[in-house]
């Protein structure tokens, strides 16, 4: 069985020496396979994992991958392990940690700052300057587990303490796996303004960090909030996370002077853009009263025209976001822990671990309007919970 020096374990948590893993093979091509289960190094842990969220970005991975452009040779990274969005059980510690105990749950933020650059030293560890660079050498700077490391879609992944966040006991699984999503909202919202108790904030897209930044800006006292989208029953459960007006942009002929109207008739004084869509960029730029913010946490497929001069000459501030820096998750994780909103009405369906692949075809062709699709260790079919209406 699993021992290693230096790794403390627990016989309350048996551990094996392999897994199962899903691996990547050509674009869109996982396979379910053994992998020996990592060990942990100074100031790392080992997560059993419970739960794994799925997210646009695995989408990405998987069918067009970063990862794949860099290491293991064209068309895409062989054996790699994608999957981010996790929360699991520590099992074992490695040498010198003591922050966390066996048997304690976490959800698992991406980044890892190398805690040694300019802007890991700045608390933007998702701005890590050495990101990208420990391809294959996982003691080389950042490491983005999913990304630039195997990630969660496996039943055991390495950790730094950095990046756990203890999750109440009173919480899901599946609750657990959103405390990442809700921590990216609450990064945003943190760039543009903190504290914004009366500000006026609006979102659009109702996917996931866009319903979920609702629900933030709702808990820190934003007023009012809006959502825009396309959707009828997202819209719906945008309203039931705290959205105080939404509207379907396909019934609406001029969206942005619709939000403008809602802000006041000077517009609103935070944007947070989270569709990705081309014309979303400009929309957020309209939408927004002069020396107000915009922040982008949508990724676009393609370059985008930006109206610049409409930039310079009302004064607004342009921020893009990365993940869940500057250690937002744990806020995120206190507002869910003291139920300032309630995350889980954003998941839709869960599947178990063995089934990833038709989990995966849920969340990209969107099956039963699915929101966000989970992947559990020990899920067994038959309680699958139906889609949001």
């Amino acid at each position: 069985m699993y021992s290693h020096p230096g790794v403390k374990t627990s016989a309350d948590f048996p551990i094996p020496d392999t897994m199962k893993a899903w691996v990547l093979g050509n674009p869109g091509e996982l396979t379910l396979t053994e992998k020996p289960v990592p060990v942990p190094k100074k100031g790392e842990v080992l997560v059993r994992i419970d739960a794994v969220a799925i997210c646009a970005t695995d989408l990405d991975n998987i069918y067009h991958g970063p990862p794949a452009m860099i290491q293991g040779g064209l068309p895409f990274n062989k054996n790699w392990t994608p999957g981010h969005e996790y929360m699991g059980t520590v099992v074992a510690l490695g040498p010198g940690v003591d922050e966390f105990g066996i048997g304690q749950r976490v959800a698992v933020e991406i980044h890892a700052g190398c805690g040694q650059c300019k802007r890991c030293r700045q608390g933007m560890y998702t701005s890590c300057l050495n990101y990208g660079l420990n391809y294959g050498d996982v003691d080389k700077g950042h490491r983005a587990n999913g990304f630039t490391t195997d990630g969660g879609f496996c039943e055991y992944q390495v950790n730094h303490v950095n990046t756990l966040v203890a999750v109440s006991d009173e919480m899901s699984d599946e609750e657990a796996t959103l405390v990442v999503t809700a921590g990216t909202a609450m990064y945003g919202l943190t760039e543009l303004g903190g504290l914004i108790a009366g500000e006026s904030v609006a979102v659009i897209g109702p996917g996931p960090i866009g319903l979920l930044c609702v629900a933030v800006a709702k808990a820190l006292g934003a007023q009012p909030v809006i959502l825009t989208g396309t959707r009828d029953n997202r819209l719906q459960i945008g309203r039931e996370l705290g959205a105080d007006h939404v509207i379907n942009v396909r019934n609406e002929p001029d969206v942005v002077a619709a939000v403008r109207k809602l802000g006041g008739g000077r517009g609103v004084d935070y944007v947070v853009e989270c569709s990705g869509a081309a014309n979303a960029i400009n929309d957020a730029l309209h939408m927004v009263n002069r020396g107000g913010k915009v922040c982008l946490a949508a990724f676009p497929h393609e370059q985008v025209p930006v109206d610049v001069a409409h930039i310079v000459r009302n004064n607004i501030y342009v921020y893009g976001i990365r993940g869940e820096g500057r250690s937002a998750t744990h806020r995120a994780e206190a507002f869910m822990r003291q139920k300032r909103f309630d995350a889980t009405k954003i998941h839709t369906h869960t599947f178990a671990l063995a089934d990833l692949p038709e989990a995966l075809r849920y969340a990209k062709d969107r099956i039963d309007d699915a929101i966000k699709v989970v992947v559990k260790r020990d899920y067994r079919p038959g309680a699958q919970r139906a889609a949001a209406a």
